[in-house]
Parts: structure tokens; C-alpha cells; sequence
């Protein structure tokens, strides 16, 4: 249980929740209720399918690209760390995200991708997946990354009434922190990489 907690709180973190959450109310402005809730419905389903296709076909991908684990734990930690940033420096800032819905659907893209499941998280996610060996170690991990995204779906499916408690500075904040705890997971990552390269 405690494993599961985890990977949850580490995989809902990735997410950036309260970012992703901000974007949503940004690009919804203006629509019903109904429809909000059929696009936090399928922008739920792409980001899981994604999160779960990553993390399960993360070994077969190292071993066609020949790329080592720890080569990609500094690579995706970079990525991740750059994500960290950028989300503290644009909180709740959604400008110009509104020529990405030139067909009326964001559901997918920008929103699943590459919003929600950005380079950081698709890195971190191989990395787990590749990582991991036995099968209630995998199987841990795999609930957790539901749990998480069905928890960013239930943020974005009642987006209105989170929209009404947090404000626009709660957000904002949320967001910071968000960005906070993704840079030192990046750095953790990155430290991890570079101490097993060191000692083989």
C-alpha cells in the first residue's frame, strides 16, 4: 500500500496537475458544463492509455534504441528539470494556447499531449517501466499511475467548481509548488543516472 501511495503521489506530481488544471479553465472558457465534461472524459483516456503504453513498452523501446538506463535517467531528468521551470515561470499563464484549437477538440492535443504527458513525464515513465523486474513491483506501479490519472480526470471533469475554491491565485500557487517538487525529482533522477554510470 505504502509503495502504491508512492508511485501515485510521484506520477500525479509528473502530471502537473494544477497546471494542466489551469490550462483546462483557460481553453474551456466559454463552453457548457456538458461539454467540459465530455472533454475531461476523453482527455482522462488519452492520458492513460499514453502513461500505461509508455511505462509497459519502456524496456522493449531501450533495447531496439541500444540506449542504457542510466543514459536516459540523465537525459528524461534534464527534460523533466526544464519542465520544473517552465511551469514555475508560467503559471496559469495559457497565452496563445488558443491556436491549438483550431478544430474544437484539444482533448488529445494540446491537452494529453503535450501538456499533460510532456517529454519529462514520457522519460520518467520509460525509466520506470524499463527499471522495473518483477511482476508485484509492476503491477504496484501500474495502479498507482491509474489512480493518479483517474485523480487529474476528476480534477478536470469538476474544473468549475475548483475554478470557484481555488481562484486564480490558488491555482497559481498549486502550480509553483507543482513545478517545485518536478525539479527536485529531476534532480534526484539525474544524481541517479550520473552515481551508477560513475561506479560501473
Amino acid at each position: 500500500m505504502n509503495a502504491t501511495i508512492g508511485i501515485f503521489i510521484k506520477v500525479f506530481f509528473l502530471l502537473t496537475p494544477f497546471f494542466v488544471l489551469s490550462l483546462f479553465i483557460s481553453l474551456t472558457r466559454g463552453t457548457t458544463t456538458e461539454e467540459r465534461h465530455r472533454l475531461a472524459l476523453r482527455a482522462t483516456r488519452a492520458c492513460l492509455v499514453i502513461c500505461l503504453i509508455v511505462y509497459l513498452f519502456g524496456r522493449q523501446i531501450f533495447s531496439c534504441l541500444g540506449i542504457t538506463l542510466d543514459a536516459f535517467r540523465i537525459g528524461s531528468g534534464i527534460i523533466l528539470l526544464l519542465t520544473g521551470i517552465e511551469v514555475v515561470r508560467n503559471s496559469g499563464g495559457c497565452t496563445g494556447l488558443r491556436q491549438c484549437d483550431e478544430d474544437g477538440d484539444i482533448a488529445v492535443v494540446p491537452l494529453a499531449i503535450p501538456y499533460t504527458v510532456g517529454p519529462g513525464t514520457v522519460g520518467t515513465l520509460l525509466v520506470m517501466g524499463a527499471g522495473t523486474a518483477d511482476t508485484a513491483t509492476r503491477v504496484t506501479e501500474i495502479v498507482g499511475i491509474v489512480v493518479a490519472v483517474l485523480l487529474l480526470g476528476g480534477m478536470l471533469y469538476f474544473s468549475a467548481s475548483l475554478e470557484k475554491i481555488l481562484k486564480k491565485k490558488g491555482l497559481n500557487i498549486l502550480s509553483k509548488l507543482t513545478g517545485l517538487f518536478l525539479a527536485a525529482l529531476a534532480s534526484q533522477i539525474v544524481f541517479e543516472g550520473i552515481r551508477n554510470i560513475l561506479r560501473s
